[in-house]
């Protein structure tokens, strides 16, 4: 027994304990509850019983060198590994990418600045909206085209209240006159969805931002000086703007307001047909119907609204030819706007 213990310490200390591998070699063949000096500690009762203290005696420091000796090398592992560099120079640089506001948050930002000065303060709403606030109480007839699905995405319909996904985001409009009296200077910039093919000039889900100015002897007068003064600012001291008449059952009279072409400077080209002119936003004065509809007597206050494509006022303002490399995600295109 003595001898086989002087063996076994004698290769306990020839065992060389290089890595980590070799280091969990050493505790299986040894430390284990299975291992070399377990299997002695075993055979202990077979042993004369005076001879017992003296093996036992050797079996323990037997037993503590081979501890002593797997501690030694686990802590000097630990220490390599603590102590090595935590950056591996040999390694190439990282590259840190700059982020930058995407150009249609940079165009809805000016527009803000813009109409904060003037007076105006902002309003939102949600963009799950009932068929009342978005068609019926905007004076919107049963049948009018743009309550049909190729116009409106539908979330509910003919089943108690129809309810949509807002196609403008003139419902804010009024649930900011159900909410509030006269005088009222608001814009309501969000996002819209509607129905229809996407293309190099249109989109289905897009930004738009509207504005309302409700008060005594409000004129359509005050609402060309509002838009003068915006273009001017928007898009330069020498663009000029030309009112169409058109139609909106929401305001009466109503316009539909060019800027000169960004391309061709008013020359006619293919962006703007050869017209010379491009659309950037529908306006009139609020209907008197839907003044009433908000509790409010159009016979004492009159009103102008207006609205854009947050879109289409970024292609005009940055000369972007395609409405669709503002959802592409193009690298290439947008850090050209940091």
């Amino acid at each position: 027994m003595q001898e086989s213990i002087a063996q076994l310490k004698a290769e306990i200390e020839a065992f060389e304990i290089s890595s980590k591998e070799s280091l969990e070699a050493y505790r299986l063949k040894y430390l284990v509850r299975r291992g070399v000096i377990a299997e002695l500690f075993d055979q202990i009762k077979s042993v004369p019983k005076d001879e017992k203290p003296k093996i036992g005696k050797l079996l323990n420091e037997l037993k503590q060198l081979a501890e002593a000796k797997f501690e030694t090398a686990k802590t000097r592992f630990e220490q390599s590994v603590e102590s090595a560099p935590e950056i591996d120079l040999t390694l190439p640089g990282r590259r840190f990418f700059l982020g930058s506001e995407h150009p249609v948050q940079k165009v809805l930002g000016d527009m803000k600045r813009i109409f904060f000065a003037m007076g105006f303060s902002e309003a939102t709403g949600p963009e799950i909206e009932l068929d009342d606030y978005n068609f019926t109480k905007l004076n919107f007839p049963d049948d009018h085209p743009a309550r049909d699905m190729q116009d409106t995405f539908f979330i509910r319909k003919g089943d108690g209240e129809d309810v949509v996904l807002r196609t403008h985001t003139s419902p804010v409009q009024i649930r900011a006159m159900l909410a509030q009296k006269p005088p009222l200077r608001l814009i309501m910039p969000g996002k819209v969805y509607r129905n229809e093919a996407v293309s190099a000039r249109s989109l289905c889900v897009f930004h738009q931002l509207e504005g309302l100015y409700v008060d005594r002897g409000v004129s359509f007068a005050d609402l060309k000086a509002t838009l003068y003064s915006f273009a001017k600012q928007m898009f330069g001291g020498d663009v000029r703007l030309r009112f169409r008449p058109s139609f909106f059952p929401f305001t009466e009279p109503s316009a539909e307001v060019d800027i000169t072409c960004y391309l061709c400077g008013g020359k006619g080209c293919r962006v703007c047909k050869q017209s010379g002119w491009l659309e950037i936003l529908g306006c009139g004065m609020v209907h008197p119907n839907v003044l009433r509809n908000c509790g409010i007597d159009p016979d004492e206050f009159s009103g102008y609204a207006w609205g854009m494509g947050i879109e289409r006022a970024t292609l005009l303002r940055y000369g972007i030819a395609d409405i669709r490399y503002l959802l592409e995600n193009d690298v290439r295109m947008l850090e050209q706007f940091e």
